[in-house]
Parts: structure tokens; C-alpha cells; sequence
């Protein structure tokens, strides 16, 4: 004998839907600390290290900036390469300012980055028109080669120890000075007018 399917109808009713449990929202972030840049960890491993060479630094926006001597660029540009908690191994950019009013005239400026710690750091260092040398930090990062050469060509500044160290942008015999120095005027030396130029 087969048996009856069950009468839906005798079924017991649905159960009322359970709202959903609300979720806390997740507590807010705490504030950003508040580290001036003499108190920020990489100018403090600057100082410790050379405390004769260091002279300040300052923070910007979450960008640190070091201010050095140009005695010990060298050795600090080590330092920030090789510390294993700095690892600077990637030189973004160099470029210099003339301070033409000033005793010390030209500041050259270093922007370095660590691809596996994901920071970075300006470093900046002076040199008097009577001395416009600086070390060169191609021996330790190759990639500052063409940067140091523009900065030569562009503003004067000699980089001891540059294994190329020649005009990149403009020719080799050109002789009218460095286009970029403040003195230097807009229109040129005069050169421009001994051009053909079609009409």
C-alpha cells in the first residue's frame, strides 16, 4: 500500500526572519604621531652615526629631509645604503639650487628611496662657489651616474671621483658658463644670434 505525501498544510509555520546582528564599527584610528624631523628614526641614525657631519633636519608632510656636511656625504650615503633598517638602494633624483646672495651659494640635493622599505629621504648638503666639489656617489649607487652629470652641466658643481664626469645636455665645447647658475642670463651670451635660422 503507498503511502500519502505529506500535507503541506499540516506543516509547521516558518519561523519569523531573524534580523541581522549589527556590527560595531571598528574603532577609530589613532592619530598620526607627531615626530618632528630631529626626533624622525632615519635622521636620528644619521646623527648617532656622524654627529659631526650632521647639521639638521626637518619634516615636511611626512617627508624627512637631512642636512649634512659635504665632508661626510660620502660615508652617509654608505650608512644609508647598507643599514639593513634603512636599505636605500634607489637614487630618485639630484639636482642643486643656487643661493646666489649667500655665502654658501649652491646647495646640491639628494632624493633617495628603498624599494623594500617603501620610504625615503632628502638629503642636502652646501658648497661655496670658491669649492663648488662634492663627493660623487656613483661608487655606490651607479644609478646617480647621468644625475651628477646634469647637475655639472647645468650648475658647476664638480663631483670627486665620477668616473665620466662631462656635459650631458649640452655640448662638450660649450664654453659660456652654466646655464642654470642665476647670473647667467636669460637671453644667453650672444651666442643665439650667430644661428641661421630660416626665415
Amino acid at each position: 500500500m503507498s503511502q500519502e505525501p505529506p500535507d503541506k498544510t499540516q506543516e509547521t509555520p516558518n519561523k519569523p526572519v531573524e534580523e541581522p546582528k549589527k556590527v560595531p564599527p571598528p574603532p577609530p584610528k589613532p592619530p598620526p604621531l607627531k615626530v618632528s624631523g630631529e626626533e624622525h628614526p632615519i635622521a636620528r641614525k644619521v646623527r648617532d652615526a656622524f654627529p659631526g657631519g650632521y647639521i639638521s633636519a626637518t619634516l615636511f608632510r611626512a617627508d624627512i629631509s637631512i642636512e649634512i656636511k659635504k665632508e661626510d656625504l660620502f660615508s652617509i650615503c654608505l650608512l644609508l645604503r647598507d643599514d639593513p633598517e634603512l636599505d636605500f638602494d634607489y637614487p630618485v633624483h639630484i639636482s642643486s639650487v643656487d643661493y646666489l646672495r649667500e655665502k654658501v651659494r649652491f646647495e646640491v640635493v639628494y632624493e633617495f628611496f628603498s624599494i623594500k622599505k617603501k620610504h625615503q629621504v632628502r638629503i642636502k648638503t652646501r658648497v661655496t662657489e670658491d669649492d663648488c666639489v662634492v663627493d660623487s656617489v656613483t661608487p655606490i649607487w651607479k644609478g646617480a651616474n647621468y644625475l651628477e652629470r646634469e647637475v655639472y652641466d647645468m650648475m658647476g658643481i664638480r663631483f670627486n671621483n665620477h668616473p665620466d664626469l662631462k656635459r650631458i645636455l649640452l655640448p662638450d665645447d660649450y664654453e659660456e658658463g652654466y646655464p642654470l647658475r642665476k647670473n647667467f642670463p636669460v637671453q644667453g651670451r650672444g651666442w643665439r644670434d650667430t644661428f641661421d635660422f630660416p626665415h
